[in-house]
């Protein structure tokens, strides 16, 4: 891991190594991106079957009965897993559940008896699309995070896509968290062609109004093309950990902590900002030991390499300055009495205080949303909620004698942006 120091006032001067981590020619995967995803908008299941073979080695003969995975697969997949996994994820599911429902919003309307009346309404998306990896890893805590703000929202049919595996079969973890989240159709295709097939459509599968969840840079780029024609939830980058600790903090804690997120991808970017020089050196130290235990170290070892980053600052106020010029994925606050540094925060996705609250808590079972902004996005969006599957219409009722109250104020200030039409929709009513 990198290490580096910064004086007391100095911490604007590692801003450019930390936030251009989202900088990359990608302009030949845009192209190719784009060329996927008209091949599918004109010619539907037949690009979906070439892409699925020609990028995820899948086999035609497996999309002969089409691409949707039946209720039979599903429960049979059901059956492979382990009944205390099952348990497992139904109780993490109860958790979100219960957070999200606390997100619920509901229509309003406030009157003027005889005046007017003006209000929102809210309404949840009718349709949306799910995208679930299933390259390097399978996520079922991802359904679960998608799907359950979704039907809580009151979303009508959510759609999800994931990669099949060679035999054709999705991950039975993935189907059972699909089964319990209240997922409505589940297809076995992935890469930017699922992208497309829940932008366009296809003859198999019906069109989605937005579009959440993970994926790799040609999902991500693909979600980028097809955002106007749909919504979609966030572009995500490689995953984030941002550690703060001092001479108190447990260094094999924060050494896991730091592994925990680096084992994600050989892009994630595990940071440790600290005031004791002696906790960087253990943590370096620490860091080697238990990666030489990972039973698959290539890449977390890959991620620590190339982006691990101790940051040695003079005091815990520059800690919190440099973790909110970075706004990270996630933060860790691994300090005594960790909450009351609560107003320091300026920006991050999710913030786990105390050492007994490490960020797979977040990932799997406490109850937050674990789809959160990357990149340093976080300094303007926030993490997946239900907020993200409903709609706000406005609402406006005037009575005539209150329009006619406003109507020389209105028609003045048509008359200035030069739309006589404007004022003249307002007048002719009082002619």
């Amino acid at each position: 891991m990198k290490k580096i120091y910064i004086e007391k006032g100095n911490e604007y001067k590692i801003s450019n190594s930390l936030n251009n981590r989202s900088l990359e020619d990608l302009a030949g995967i845009d192209q190719d991106v784009a060329v996927i995803m008209k091949d599918v908008m004109i010619n539907g299941d037949s690009s979906i079957v070439k892409y699925s073979k020609k990028y995820d080695e899948i086999d035609e003969n497996i999309f002969k009965n089409g691409f949707r995975v039946t209720e039979d697969e599903i429960d049979k997949a059901i059956l492979q897993i382990e009944p205390e996994i099952y348990e497992y994820l139904k109780e993490a599911a109860v958790n979100i559940a219960s957070f999200h429902k606390l997100q619920i919003q509901e229509t309003w309307i406030i009157e003027e008896p005889g005046s007017f009346k003006l209000g929102q309404l809210v309404q949840a998306i009718e349709n949306i699309g799910i995208y679930i990896p299933g390259g390097k890893a399978s996520y079922p805590s991802t359904v679960l995070m998608n799907a359950l703000p979704a039907k809580i929202a009151g979303v009508g049919r959510i759609a999800m896509t994931t990669p099949p595996m060679k035999d054709g079969n999705i991950n039975p973890y993935v189907l059972a968290a699909a089964k319990i989240a209240g997922v409505d159709e589940i297809y076995k295709i992935g890469g930017a062609q699922a992208i497309a097939a829940l932008t366009y459509g296809t003859e198999s599968i019906k069109p989605v109004d937005k579009i959440t969840g993970p994926g790799n840079i040609y999902v991500a780029r693909a979600k980028r093309q097809a955002f106007g024609i749909v919504d979609i939830d966030m572009i995500a980058g490689p995953s984030e950990v941002c550690i703060i600790s001092d001479e108190n903090s447990n260094p094999k804690y924060i050494a896991a902590d730091l592994l925990a997120q680096a084992e994600h991808d050989e892009m994630a970017m595990p940071v440790l900002l600290t005031t004791s020089e002696i906790i960087a050196d253990q943590v370096v130290k620490i860091v080697e030991e238990q990666l030489g235990k990972l039973s698959k170290p290539e890449i977390a070892r890959a991620s620590i390499d190339n982006n691990g980053l101790i940051v040695v600052c003079e005091d815990i106020e520059s800690c919190f300055k440099i973790s909110n010029i970075l706004a990270p994925e996630h933060l860790e606050i691994l300090l005594n009495n960790a909450s009351q540094f609560l107003p320091l925060i300026g920006n991050a996705g999710a913030v786990f205080l105390g050492e007994y609250s490490p960020e797979p808590l977040g990932d799997y079972f406490a109850g937050p949303n674990h789809t959160l902004p990357t990149s340093g996005t976080a300094k303007f969006s926030s993490p997946l909620g239900v907020y993200d599957f409903i709609k706000r219409t406005s609402v406006i009722e005037y009575s005539r004698e209150y329009l006619l109250e406003a109507k020389d104020k209105i028609i003045g200030i048509a008359d200035k942006e030069g739309l006589e039409a404007h004022g003249r929709s307002i007048a002719i009513r009082f002619e």
